[in-house]
């Protein structure tokens, strides 16, 4: 997916966020560009710096919702954090550069997991020879004690060739393996109990509570620490065979995968082609004017975030990682200050700002009714549930749509996000009775709107209450 064409990218958005073509068409390009530069010459490739994007628009129009599908659409190791978060009381949030420490995380679990998933028919395999040991007695007992039990059960006096006699237990040891093997793969012994070693994984959990740029010394020292305090190590425990399969195939397959390779190639996939979400980024401005207070740690993050942007190395415990082509994307609703009011330095770090389009009554209605994961199908899911069949008239929607415009316009613009509370006001009587309603098939039309929704606008009081 990480390869496809701008048109297709857009055409995949368009699933799921209705609109905002601008947006779409810019993260679109700048997704094509990280496919494009990789094409290139190497010596030229490394010149070549990815163009940040800014999406400015009011809460609730979708920048959120392009980030988050952005995310499935690629195979980029992608992160969303808050920039509000490097700004706690008195400037005491994270360290900036945890986010391309926690990118890489991310990053190297998705590497680990998939890795793991491509040697677990391997891991099966050793898996149910270990468990065929579990299950059986030991060689060496079994051998021990197998020539009494074959001599009672043929009833042979003497055996001529010691010759003949000794392939005996090892032929019956592995005819009763291979028995034992069949009844494990049909699920015949799951319901068995088995004895087996299982690691202990309560162990002494170690906060270090840091100073911002300290981070990383506090992994350093809950490491040290964590050598100093005794080993959980494992401990035997009763465990159904089935559990004890997924148990010993999940350990076999950590073992297969090698962990160098899969940081090296973790740590060059956020190099190349990694991606970081910063949402809320108007949070970080500085009023004009303003002299003191949280306004100066607010210019302190953006300096923080420069040169993260710009290109820097980051320092992690898994190595150092440079930030020179990661892309970054910032979101903001800016209604309260302007792009502007970023320090210069940060501004030119983005050079694409796409404006998103506040969304009105037609938004709505499709929103409503077309996308993917639309909102009258979780409903209509939901009570399907319960046994009742919920159909809404095309005038019911474009009803919901209004209303929903009307109390925008009429308190706080909150966008799309309006919908979700009036169709739980429009629908709470139903949600409520639902497995109690004798009528299989209900109907919402338009009068049943205007009567679940009127008091909502009615009121003003009670508009300013509603989200």
């Amino acid at each position: 997916m990480s390869d496809l064409k701008p048109t297709e990218i857009v055409k995949e958005l368009d699933k799921y966020i209705i609109g905002q073509d601008n947006g779409k068409r810019s993260v679109a390009i700048a997704l094509r560009n990280r496919w494009r530069r990789r094409q290139v010459d190497p010596e030229l490739r490394e010149e070549i710096a990815p163009k940040n994007i800014i999406l400015i628009g009011p809460t609730g129009v979708g920048k959120t919702e392009i980030a988050r599908r952005l995310a499935r659409l690629t195979d980029s190791p992608f992160i969303k954090v808050e920039a509000s978060k490097f700004t706690e009381v008195g400037y005491v949030g994270r360290d900036v550069e945890s986010m391309v420490r926690d990118l890489l995380e991310l990053s190297i679990n998705h590497l680990k997991a998939r890795e793991q998933e491509a040697v677990q028919g391997k891991a099966r395999e050793i898996a149910e020879e270990r468990m065929l040991d579990l299950l059986l007695p030991s060689s060496g007992d079994h051998q021990s004690r197998q020539p009494e039990s074959s001599d009672e059960t043929t009833g042979e006096t003497v055996i001529d060739v010691s010759a003949e006699q000794e392939p005996r237990p090892q032929e019956t040891s592995q005819s009763t393996r291979d028995k034992f093997r069949k009844m494990l793969r049909d699920g015949k012994l799951d319901e068995r109990y088995v004895d087996m070693e299982v690691q202990d994984r309560s162990m002494p959990m170690v906060e270090i509570f840091s100073n911002a740029g300290m981070e990383e010394m506090g992994i350093n020292m809950r490491d040290m620490l964590g050598n100093l305090m005794p080993k959980g190590g494992s401990k035997r425990r009763k465990v159904k065979v089935s559990d004890a399969m997924e148990l010993l195939v999940q350990e076999e397959a950590q073992r297969l995968v090698d962990m160098d390779k899969v940081v090296g190639e973790a740590i060059e996939k956020v190099e190349q082609s990694g991606i970081i979400f910063l949402d809320e980024i108007d949070k970080v401005t500085g009023k004009e004017g303003s002299g003191g207070g949280p306004d100066v740690s607010r210019e302190g993050v953006q300096r923080d975030l420069l040169p993260i942007v710009e290109g820097t190395t980051v320092t992690t415990k898994h190595g150092p990682v440079k930030t020179d082509h990661i892309l970054f994307i910032a979101s903001g609703a800016f209604h309260m200050s302007k792009p502007s009011d970023l320090i210069p330095e940060l501004q030119g770090r983005f050079p694409i700002r796409v404006e998103l389009d506040s969304l009105g009554r037609d938004e709505f209605t499709r929103i409503l009714t077309e996308p993917k994961n639309a909102l009258l199908l979780q409903y209509i899911a939901l009570l399907k549930t319960e046994g009742l069949n919920v159909r809404f008239e095309d005038e019911a929607v474009g009803e919901i749509a209004k209303f929903a415009e009307d109390v925008n316009n009429r308190t706080e613009n909150i966008g799309a996000r309006r919908l979700h509370t009036l169709m739980e006001h429009l629908l709470e009587d139903l949600l409520f009775d639902a497995s109690d309603i004798d009528e299989r098939d209900v109907t919402i039309n338009k009068a049943y709107v205007d009567d679940k929704l009127k008091d909502i606008t009615a009121d003003e009081d009670l508009t300013r209450y509603i989200l």
